[in-house]
């Protein structure tokens, strides 16, 4: 487990500047940064979450991007050939951020303010949502940075210093934007279901295209061909771009593209053929039966739990079931642990059950929960939990290892003196320098499906954990096909 409540820093810059190239971007004097944890803990079971508050203060100034010719440098260019910006609005110039982050490495901000504490408009925490991570709100608060022109200009400004061909394509894309923002305004339009009539849709097409409803006559039966499923007339449709767009010969292979893309997205489509099902038994049933004994099913299981609830559970029974939780589901491990109530299990059994069972559990969260910026920190999150399991995993294997293998054991029991790589690094050095033959390799890099799997007499793998007549070296094999699953 690692804290970090209650730490702190900060850092105060007194003179800053970046160099790219021909590029330079100059932080203000005396611009500072804090970080403050309220309160943050880690630990392997995920079950730790952190609250911390940013600060940052550029003086009431914004970052300079300065730009020079090629070939120069800002440092050595005349005054005359500096370009230069800034690269934030005033509002962002100063501003406070209250984040959280989740158990599975989530990032959300519950508060933030720009400028001054109580501020409340577009550049609020909603605004830092937004981008990190998007709600069923973001995309208006999107939408409403997108109008705000004051921005829009600014980022321009920024981005042409540093490619002035999207600077361009950006301004005529934006331009348009709010054209269209602009007409939906005019006609009254505040529902997407306001425009489904054809003529309405032809009608807003033809004022963006040209200004004015004299195009009306030549989209409506665009609109009523897609919608009776014949698809985009592309012929037609390039030849009213060509006519109304000024750059339509310079971005002919974009637009073009572009077109063909719309045509297949309102296109017909082709309707599949029915899957005719292959009669192939399933893999249970092609494989020897006789190879899984001493493995019970879920019936078998669920039967043996069920039976006789006032006497505690056998020993050997208890340990099957703890190494057979790997390959159970999330459902499955939650039913038995509250089938049974914990005196009727062995502690250690328990315990790994128990283990077992928040592994899964945060499995499957993770699964519901990840990608995207507002995860960045789930690596750092899985990093510990992997390297916990890892440890865990080479401990019960020191625990359960057969008495002939005395120097693999020493090796696991060694694990506390030295990190889980370390010990996986040893272990496939000394197994690398060693003559080994085809199946000792397959063995040793192969999963226990795997290695189950790639055998040739499955029937030997028939005793059962409570024949009295299967020998040591038959039972590790049958437990082999078990494994270890790192737990």
């Amino acid at each position: 487990e690692i804290n970090f409540s209650g730490s702190s820093v900060s850092l105060r810059l007194k003179e800053a500047s970046f160099n790219l190239d021909h590029r330079r971007v100059i932080v203000p004097t005396e611009t500072t940064f804090a970080v403050k944890v309220q309160h943050s803990v880690v630990n392997m079971m995920f079950e730790g979450t952190t609250q911390c508050e940013l600060a940052w203060d550029f003086q009431g100034s914004s970052p300079i991007l300065q730009t020079t010719p090629q070939g120069q440098t800002p440092a050595q260019a005349n005054h005359e050939d500096r370009r230069q910006v800034p690269l934030l609005i005033k509002d962002l110039c100063q501003g406070r951020l209250n984040l959280e982050v989740s158990s599975v490495g989530g990032i959300s901000f519950t508060q933030a303010s720009t400028t001054r504490e109580d501020k409340v408009g577009l550049y609020d925490w909603k605004f830092f949502n937004a981008i990190v991570s998007p709600d069923d709100d973001s995309p208006a608060r999107i939408m409403d940075v997108l109008h705000d022109k004051k921005t829009m200009h600014q980022l321009l400004s920024v981005i042409e210093l540093i490619n002035a061909e999207i600077e361009r394509a950006l301004r005529y894309f934006l331009s348009k934007f709010w054209r269209a923002k602009e007409i939906i305004d005019q006609e009254g339009i505040s529902d997407p279901g306001q425009v489904i009539p054809g003529y309405k849709l032809a009608r807003l097409v033809s004022l963006f295209l040209c200004g004015d409803t004299s195009e009306v006559g030549e989209v409506l039966p665009l609109i009523r061909r897609v919608v009776a499923g014949n698809g985009l007339d592309v012929v037609k449709a390039k030849e009213l771009l060509r006519k109304y767009v000024e750059a339509y010969d310079e971005w002919a292979a974009e637009i073009d593209r572009g077109v063909k893309w719309a045509a297949v997205m309102l296109g017909p489509m082709t309707i599949t053929q029915p899957i005719e099902e292959s009669k192939v038994s399933p893999l249970s049933e092609r494989i020897n039966p006789c190879c899984y004994d001493g493995i019970p099913t879920a019936k078998e299981l669920y039967e043996t739990l069920q039976d006789k609830p006032q006497l505690p559970l056998d020993q050997s029974f208890s340990n099957l079931v703890s190494r057979i939780a790997p390959y159970m589901s999330l459902r499955q491990v939650s039913y038995v642990l509250h089938l049974r109530p914990a005196r009727d299990w062995q502690p250690f059994d328990l315990k790994r059950l128990r283990y077992v069972y928040s592994i899964k559990k945060k499995v499957h969260e993770i699964s519901e929960s990840y990608g995207g910026l507002s995860f960045m920190p789930q690596s750092f999150f899985v990093s510990i939990f992997l390297g916990e399991a890892t440890r865990s995993s080479l401990r019960a294997a020191a625990a359960n290892q057969d008495t002939g293998h005395d120097d693999m054991v020493n090796e696991v029991v060694k694990v506390e003196k030295r990190t889980a790589l370390s010990s996986l690094r040893q272990r496939r050095l000394r197994g690398s320098m060693r003559v080994a033959g085809e199946d000792d390799f397959e063995s040793f890099v192969m999963s226990p499906a795997g290695r189950v799997a790639s055998r040739v007499d499955l029937s030997s793998l028939q005793p059962h954990f409570d024949d009295p007549d299967a020998t040591p070296h038959t039972i590790s094999k049958v437990e082999d096909l078990l494994g270890d699953s790192l737990l």
